[in-house]
């Protein structure tokens, strides 16, 4: 194995070459690759010749996988494999974290390139470490104080009357069953005990204050994980494959192809229960989601 990790920005983001992850990993590139991700959050693998099943295997290097969504559908016969596709939703693109509505949301997020379309389409991937580091000492030590409620039942950013019938059932699937679950707003990461914000747009209040309280908080916060300086900017190429740590970055699908076609497939690693910096676990209020995936030792 000639692994070679390079840095793409200061604080987000890495290329790993060196390794063919179509094939079996031994335990040294396995454990090279979960400490590049620890590093940098996300990596970037060029050239790859994956398709669903070979990038499900990739990922149960590192852990179970989760089945493709809680509500949403999945490739026909691939359960564990979500299509993220230009016809399924482009103005639901927001600054999220994936499915921390539910109790242990993925620890880890592939997607693979399927369909590029010939410019734009990028995708934004951001650091929430970074953002803490970045907060003012008063207002990180707010934050660690705070807890919030996430949902996948929430007022989107366009409204009813502007969508298709087409967008309104896609939207009716995503809420087919509502999910509520409180987490820590700055969560400690399990494995290399970093704290970063851990919110995004499937939170939506501030445990213990009203909504317009609560959205100034969380607008103020997500301000410092949205800086230029913590976001990597990724342009898709044929043959990617693109890894997050879920647990401490944010990320979103720019809407700037034209409606071309576009699509990537995901396939996510089942996560643990978020900790809060006093050791306290998040807790589920509405919603179970065994179904969808295991809780991760």
């Amino acid at each position: 194995m000639s692994l070679e990790i390079t840095k793409i920005t200061a604080n987000i983001g890495a290329r790993v070459s060196g390794v063919d992850i179509s094939r079996p990993l031994d335990a040294a590139a396995a454990s090279a690759i979960r400490e590049a991700l620890n590093a940098h959050k996300a990596l970037v693998f060029d050239d790859v010749h994956l398709d669903d099943d070979s990038q499900q295997a990739f990922v149960r290097h590192f852990g179970e996988v989760t089945t493709a969504h809680p509500t949403v559908s999945s490739i026909a016969g691939a359960p564990n494999v979500l299509p993220v596709d230009s016809e399924r939703g482009r103005a639901a693109n927001h600054w999220h974290t994936d499915v921390t509505f539910v109790l242990n949301p993925p620890q880890a997020t592939t997607l693979r390139s399927v369909t590029v379309p010939p410019y734009g389409g990028e995708t934004l991937i951001a650091s929430s470490a970074a953002a803490y580091r970045q907060l003012p000492e008063p207002l990180r030590r707010l934050a660690d104080t705070l807890w919030a409620e996430h949902t996948n039942d929430y007022d989107y950013a366009v409204p009813d009357e502007e969508i298709d019938a087409e967008q309104a059932n896609q939207r009716a699937q995503f809420t087919s069953i509502t999910y509520r679950t409180v987490h820590p707003v700055v969560r400690v990461h399990p494995l290399t005990g970093e704290r970063g914000l851990f919110i995004g747009g499937f939170a939506q209040r501030i445990a213990g204050l009203p909504p317009a309280e609560s959205r100034r908080i969380l607008d103020l916060l997500q301000a410092y994980v949205t800086r230029p300086e913590n976001v990597l900017r990724h342009r898709w190429s044929p043959n990617q494959l693109v890894v997050f740590d879920n647990r401490i970055t944010q990320h979103y699908a720019v809407d700037n192809y034209d409606g071309l076609p576009r699509r990537l497939h995901r396939v996510t690693l089942a996560g643990d229960v978020p900790v809060g910096v006093e050791g306290k676990e998040s807790h589920s209020v509405t919603g179970d989601a065994s179904h969808y995936t295991s809780v991760a030792a």
